[in-house]
């Protein structure tokens, strides 16, 4: 009987360090397809800091690229985020304009647009106010009186649905203008001046002559054109989709700026990690900011 007894423990132990084993080596299967995903989002970030850096007729308009190596492939888009209405940045007008574009009632857009006008105000006088009399300000990218568009939801009167509604057309990265050669139909659409003809009729145009934007919105934007200028194309929101072989797939969406004379090749401005059960960057354009 003792016998019979040691030999049922010995089986018992085999069998849950048999279970014990298998499980580390899934934890560790886990752990090596993450490290290989991060890898191939980093190189994708790479591809993307590379291609603003190099020299094209190209704009970063919903432009994409794919690399493939053993461990497996990345996917990458880029936007120019100059190619949006920046919050802290454009005129009044204009935030009033994207508003009404997107649905907000009349009077409450043209309410919430200078109450985000009052905002940067008081963050600019802020600043001034901090700074020694003979400092000058800091010509950052990251300077911005918004971090980013989350940050509207302190705006009194704003609705989160309005918020989630501009978040295509809007950025915390742009300029006080608007880029033309890379600016999306409906960010176009959403300028004051600017009907859904007029925007279309100017994409076809950039279409088929993305060299000459400031003499297609001339022809084409008319009185909005105060509203756009062609500026280089330093930050780019990029959106990443990395497949290993394994069939392990991760996602990311950034932005990243380059800056001339930098010490460091680009810089990563917003990192954010993506389930990508709940992810569709390949599908539509995602909410940036």
């Amino acid at each position: 009987m003792t016998v019979l007894w040691s030999i049922a423990l010995l089986s018992a132990l085999a069998m849950a360090a048999s279970v014990t084993f298998r499980g580390f080596a899934g934890v560790m299967a886990v752990e090596r397809d993450q490290v290989q995903a991060e890898a191939l989002l980093t190189g994708g970030l790479e591809m993307a800091a590379g291609t603003m850096q190099t020299p094209s007729d190209s704009p970063l308009t919903e432009l994409e690229t794919t690399a493939t190596l053993d461990t497996g492939t990345v996917r990458v888009r880029l936007n120019d985020e100059g190619g949006r209405i920046d919050i802290g940045k454009a005129p009044v007008e204009v935030l009033t304009s994207m508003f009404r574009y997107v649905g907000v009632p009349v009077a409450a857009a043209g309410i919430v647009a200078q109450r985000i006008v009052e905002r940067r105000s008081k963050a600019a006088s802020s600043d001034i106010g901090s700074r020694p009399s003979n400092q000058a300000p800091q010509l950052s990218i990251t300077n911005q009186p918004f971090a980013d568009l989350g940050q509207l939801h302190s705006i009194p009167e704003m609705e989160p649905q309005w918020i989630e509604a501009i978040a295509p057309l809007a950025t915390v990265f742009g300029n006080q203008t608007v880029n033309p050669l890379t600016a999306p139909l409906a960010v176009i659409a959403a300028l004051p001046g600017v009907d859904a003809q007029r925007a279309a009729a100017f994409i076809n145009a950039r279409r088929n002559s993305p060299s000459d934007a400031d003499r297609l919105v001339r022809l084409h934007l008319g009185p909005a054109q105060q509203y756009f200028a062609v500026k280089p194309q330093r930050v780019a929101s990029v959106d990443l989709t990395a497949e290993l072989v394994s069939g392990y797939t991760t996602t990311a969406h950034a932005v990243i700026v380059v800056l001339p004379q930098d010490s460091q090749p680009y810089r990563v401005l917003i990192w954010t990690a993506i389930p990508y059960a709940k992810a569709s960057i390949w599908g539509r354009p995602m909410a940036h900011g």
